[in-house]
């Protein structure tokens, strides 16, 4: 992990918990993260850090992995940050264990909604150049169907993945209305720098261990 992060950021026009809300709830998160199948919480720790784990269904197969994640409220202005760590075993899957974060700001009435995150890669190197633009792409567009949905109310159904192919529906999710750097950065960088200091505290997810 490094130079190589994956950064995505959207300014959603909802207010800060209803955005908080679509996103630290599984179920809802599930409906528009299109990177994900099922989120099963399945425990708290000490310090109240949420256990958790998922799934990603893929032709033929399924793939499974655990994490851990920590939402903290109170921030500068009003932001709010959830810090994450997760990891799977499954050797078919092209990661292997990652760590990232998602950070709410509210600005003039909408949210700025924020994710830098970084992994190992399952598939090697090589065939991480293929695997690491795709699924950069894929965070984009599901933060876009994200708010459509907190901004028009289009329940993330209506806009399965192949909606990418309705061209003639000008509405669609599209990754390309996402940002892919910070504002005077670059999108291949150390995207963690500018994690909150929880996702230091996380315990290591018990794939990775």
């Amino acid at each position: 992990m490094g130079t190589r992060g994956i950064y995505v950021e959207t300014v959603v026009a909802a207010s800060i918990d209803d955005v908080w809300s679509l996103t630290q709830d599984p179920v809802q998160h599930v409906r528009w993260d299109v990177r994900f199948t099922q989120i099963v919480p399945t425990g708290v720790t000490d310090d109240g850090a949420e256990r958790f784990t998922y799934t990603r269904r893929v032709p033929f197969r399924t793939v499974a992995g655990d994490g851990v994640s920590l939402g903290e409220r109170g921030g500068p202005g009003g932001a709010r940050t959830s810090a994450l760590r997760f990891a799977t075993a499954d050797r078919l899957s092209p990661i292997r264990a990652g760590r990232g974060y998602w950070r709410y700001v509210p600005e003039d009435g909408a949210v700025r909604f924020v994710t830098g995150f970084d992994y190992a890669p399952g598939w090697g190197a090589l065939l991480d150049r293929l695997a690491r633009p795709a699924l950069g792409w894929a965070t984009a567009w599901s933060f876009d169907r994200l708010r459509i949905w907190a901004e028009r109310g289009d329940p993330p159904e209506r806009w399965p993945l192949w909606s990418v192919l309705w061209i003639w529906r000008p509405e669609r999710p599209r990754a390309s209305r996402c940002r892919r750097a910070p504002a005077h950065g670059r999108r291949h960088d150390d995207h963690l720098r500018d994690a909150p200091a929880t996702l230091a505290t996380l315990p290591t997810p018990e794939s990775e261990t």
